[in-house]
């Protein structure tokens, strides 16, 4: 049986080439030998819309070779980060991948997952929590869109400066998983193991809720290495 193969948080960007190289060798490598390559969110540093795809040559690179790992018969899912919440229909489409809601529950092998981008989790940050309502509604995100490019562009870079300053000011544990909120989601999806990013803080955490052993496995960033989970696994 062929693995999947879970990413996340790489956040691609001219900057950081050495990130960009690394996924595309994972492109032509371990991914190629998958059944499906799930990728949980923060593909990109930031994503300002679709037309993207006409103004950053990295960007295009990037859906090129997703395109290609599709046309070799994985399938290739994609699920809204914090940093890439407005890619739409358009890259899908030219990138062939499925985009996914979150959470989304799958089946791999005999063995049935939670998937999230894992920022839902941490209810602790009230602050960003807000954002979060505010970024993910329709006429927010209509409103942004109309703008030009060149302003979309200029927007995103402010609101990752607040980010890292607001960040700075706040004690760790709240940019962390709030347990509660663990717990429940555990319950409403019938305690099956979750797989999530976000939080940049890579382990395997074991739950015991309501007599029901849980498993939740933390993604690691792509700041130093390339870095995936694999399932069917024992977790």
């Amino acid at each position: 049986m062929l693995p999947s193969l879970f990413i996340s948080d790489l956040h691609l960007h001219e900057t950081r080439p050495e990130a960009s190289a690394a996924f595309f060798h994972f492109l032509r490598t371990e991914a190629l030998q998958a059944k499906a390559l799930y990728i949980l969110g923060d593909l990109f540093e930031y994503w300002v819309g679709d037309d993207q795809l006409e103004h950053d040559a990295l960007s295009r690179s990037v859906c090129e070779g997703i395109r290609k790992l599709s046309d070799h018969g994985v399938e290739v899912f994609f699920m809204h980060g914090n940093r890439d919440f407005l890619i739409g229909s358009r890259f899908a489409e030219e990138a062939k991948l499925t985009i996914l809601p979150d959470p989304t529950k799958i089946r791999v092998g005999e063995k049935s997952l939670l998937l999230l981008h894992g920022d839902t989790l941490c209810t602790d940050d009230v602050a960003y929590q807000q954002f979060r309502r505010q970024s993910r509604d329709p006429a927010w995100q209509a409103t942004v869109l109309a703008k030009p490019y060149a302003e979309r562009v200029a927007l995103a870079a402010a609101i990752r400066e607040r980010s890292d300053t607001e960040k700075a000011a706040k004690p760790a544990d709240i940019m962390d998983v709030s347990t509660q909120t663990v717990e429940a989601v555990f319950r409403q999806y019938g305690y099956i193991d979750m797989i999530h990013g976000h939080t940049h803080r890579p382990a395997s955490h074991t739950y015991k809720v309501d007599g029901h052993v849980c498993h939740r496995l933390v993604l690691a960033d792509w700041h130093n290495e390339a870095t995936f989970i694999t399932a069917p696994q024992k977790l």
